[in-house]
């Protein structure tokens, strides 16, 4: 049952008023003077705030700043006999939700009570969302608002305590580094997290920066240098893109992970290592195993536990919140982030995101940089967003054109038509993998399975 904190210094509107929304079903709290009322304004908790403006000695304005300025601000309307532009606009300037005339029509001030109910309520919703977001999907950076990354936080954490070996697999931009840096920070290992990317450089360098070498081993090695195994001693060493690493020096690695021990470029001493190995590939590992570019041995010693990130097209739930988080991340502590329009928003969440995360994250930096009056719409994104976003919506008419050129049809059977054709759709692109496909369109496989016998 809502509550609403009433105020009118007219008796006969405040008993009206109060029966009539008490016969509505709502716990009214009927105020005739506006002192009185901002001491409820400051000591008890209401859903919404019905008040006439033109009282004395504290006007309906004073208590709408006051509503205004709560932890959580009390959504508000207001009554008004004067009816002004002026008095309306200056109301809405402060923050109110909406006015109403007097005399007012019932259906008009109930509908209006209803959507402003719905509004505030919406507002709760959202700030119980980010206290949901904040304490239970927030780790080491790792936003996990869909169930997918929910499921590969959990493995996160199980994983962490142990050395055992984990590959992450996933496309470009997924957060896979992320991903290993959690595991590392969950762990009970002291040592340095130390990462290298196998596809940045040349087989001779590699060898070298995992390794290590000495003095004189090959032309410009003017010093003894010490490997990444070695220097991740009691900590962790990433190896991330390791589907690039050549065959010779794949050998090489496995007897290393065999062995604990590793020998450096120009030596002929081994040295025991104590550093836990986490692996990352953006290519099937499987596939080149096949082409015969990699290792079936290795494979098997990588992935001992295998933890899959999803792109970012399969799991939306996580973009409203990375988008949140980005925004936060990039504004300094003493000023709002941006707020982003609805119409920018369902574009975000329609578009396909190739470059996964790290797109997401270089569009909300390039829409923040071209953002005014601290509002982020769909133009302030790069064109590939925008345009996506027009090629959607003309496809969407073009269908509804298309529907509207046939005859008539309910619009109960043409959304049906249309899921039909993308459940096909679906379907079609996963080879009929019905479990894949329930998981893409994030329902039931019991659900999949009663739509198609519809």
């Amino acid at each position: 049952m809502a509550r609403i904190l009433l105020i009118d210094d007219e008796p006969s509107i405040l008993s009206v008023l109060s029966t009539l929304l008490r016969a509505e079903g709502y716990d009214v709290e009927p105020v005739n003077d506006g002192e009185k009322a901002k001491e409820y304004l400051m000591s008890d908790d209401f859903d919404l705030l019905l008040s006439d403006i033109r009282m004395t000695p504290v006007n309906g304005m004073e208590l709408l700043k006051i509503a205004r300025a709560k932890p959580q601000p009390l959504t508000t309307i207001m009554l008004t006999a004067y009816g002004s532009v002026e008095t309306a606009i200056d109301a809405l300037k402060l923050g109110a939700f909406d006015f109403v005339t007097k005399p007012f029509k019932v259906d008009e001030l109930l509908i209006t009570i209803e959507r402003a109910l719905e509004f505030s309520n919406a507002l709760s919703e959202n700030a119980s969302l980010k206290k949901q977001l904040d304490s239970r999907h927030h780790i080491e950076n790792i936003i996990a608002e869909s169930a997918a990354m929910q499921n590969a936080c959990e493995m996160i954490k199980k994983v962490a305590p142990s050395n055992t070996t984990v590959l992450i697999t996933g496309e470009s931009g997924t957060g896979k580094e992320l991903v290993a840096k959690a595991i590392h920070s969950y762990s009970n290992r002291k040592g340095e997290f130390l990462a290298v990317n196998c596809a940045a450089l040349p087989e001779a360098l590699l060898e070298s920066e995992m390794f290590g070498h000495t003095k004189g081993s090959f032309t410009g090695a003017s010093h003894d240098k010490v490997g990444l195994f070695e220097a991740a001693n009691g900590g962790t060493i990433f190896l991330d893109e390791v589907g690039s690493i050549p065959l010779a020096m794949q050998g090489k690695l496995l007897r290393v992970l065999q062995e604990k021990e590793v020998r450096a470029v120009g030596s002929n001493t081994t040295v025991k290592i104590d550093a836990r190995v986490l692996a990352a590939t953006n290519v099937p590992l499987e596939q080149l195993i096949k082409d015969g570019t990699f290792r079936e041995d290795l494979y098997y010693r990588f992935s001992v536990i295998p933890i899959n990130i999803k792109p970012l097209r399969e799991r939306p739930d996580d973009i409203l919140p990375l988008v949140m988080h980005f925004l936060h991340k990039d504004t300094p502590e003493n000023i709002d982030p941006p707020s982003i329009t609805p119409e920018a928003m369902l574009a975000l969440e329609s578009y396909s995101w190739p470059g996964n995360i790290r797109e997401l994250e270089n569009a909300v930096k390039h829409a923040t940089t071209f953002a005014d009056n601290n509002k982020i719409e769909l133009n302030n994104f790069p064109a590939r967003i925008v345009n996506a976003e027009i090629t959607a919506n003309s496809s969407l008419s073009g269908n509804i054109n298309q529907a509207n050129s046939n005859s008539p049809q309910p619009l109960k059977e043409f959304l049906k038509t249309q899921e039909k054709q993308y459940l096909k759709q679906v379907l079609a692109q996963n080879d009929g993998d019905k479990e894949k496909a329930a998981e893409i369109l994030q329902v039931s496989l019991a659900t999949l399975y009663r739509k198609l016998t519809e």
